[in-house]
């Protein structure tokens, strides 16, 4: 049997937290990720009463929080920036803990080729902090592919010598901007992958990332060199891809996340039925049922 469970980034409803955890469980989900870079779940916002308050709905709901999305759409090449965008990392480990998560995924930026270039080294020392303040609590930034090959992600995080700074997977990312093969990148990044998203999409013109991920959002909006498309539609293969990730004994969660589309609702709803019926089917082939 798969051991993976289904999760939801909270967020994608663009709706009120209650309605969306309301939302996610009515669809059959088990986690949710939710955003804390901003907003009622950030470091400054939450009381001990409002966390409480919160783990208190997910318990209800039936659901538990999967990760929570530390991205402060800077990442950690710019030496002046990182004291501050690091201390406020940090305080959003410190938030996942008491929510009872031992993952924050992030993006890092755009990691270059060569070693030697001094934003691969601004980066890799952000990351030695980052990585041993994880490691100090058992826990984990969970970095998101996309911006760079997976071979090129994977040798950056060896030379940490540490899994405090790890990988979250997503696999959409991967074929809509480097057009990485993502179950390759599965086992290229295996001893690092903490938490996946289910995402799918493809690529319509291969661009520089150093480009795309300048002004992410404005790409997205653009629309003229990837597509986020609906699981199943897009280029990742999905039944490969899971039967990679559960190849390498990955035992986490699968969570959708739906960043485009006028009706997100019914986008998500379809994601949570694609992946349990994918689920299904494969432990069904597993178990030899029929």
């Amino acid at each position: 049997m798969y051991p993976f469970s289904i999760g939801v980034m909270l967020e994608s409803f663009r709706c009120d937290i209650r309605t969306a955890l309301q939302k996610a469980a009515r669809m059959g989900a088990q986690g949710i990720q939710a955003y804390a870079t901003c907003g009622e779940i950030s470091p400054e916002n939450m009381t001990a009463e409002s966390k409480k308050e919160f783990l208190n709905l997910c318990n209800e709901s039936g659901l538990v929080i999967s990760a929570l999305c530390g991205d402060m759409g800077h990442g950690f090449g710019n030496a002046e920036l990182n004291p501050g965008l690091i201390e406020r990392s940090k305080r959003i480990l410190d938030l996942a803990k008491d929510l009872n998560t031992d993952i924050v995924t992030t993006h890092i930026g755009v990691v270059p080729e060569n070693p030697n270039d001094d934003i691969y080294k601004i980066m890799q020392e952000a990351c030695y902090t980052l990585a041993e303040y994880a490691d100090s609590m058992n826990a984990h930034f969970a970095v998101e592919t996309g911006p760079e090959p997976a071979i090129l992600l994977a040798s950056f995080l060896d030379t940490l010598n540490s899994t405090g700074v790890a990988v979250n997977m997503d696999p959409a990312n991967l074929v809509m901007v480097t057009g990485d093969d993502p179950v390759e990148a599965v086992y290229t990044l295996q001893k690092y992958i903490v938490h996946t998203h289910a995402k799918d999409g493809r690529m319509l013109k291969n661009i520089p990332s150093e480009e795309l991920y300048g002004d992410i959002e404005a790409a997205i909006a653009a629309g003229d060199s990837f597509i986020e498309l609906p699981l199943g539609t897009g280029k990742v293969d999905f039944p490969r891809y899971i039967a990679a990730l559960d190849d390498i004994s990955y035992k986490g969660f699968l969570t959708i996340e739906r960043e485009v589309g006028d009706n997100p609702e019914a986008d998500i709803k379809t994601a949570v039925d694609f992946l349990k019926n994918l689920l299904s089917k494969e432990n069904k082939k597993l178990t030899g049922v029929h």
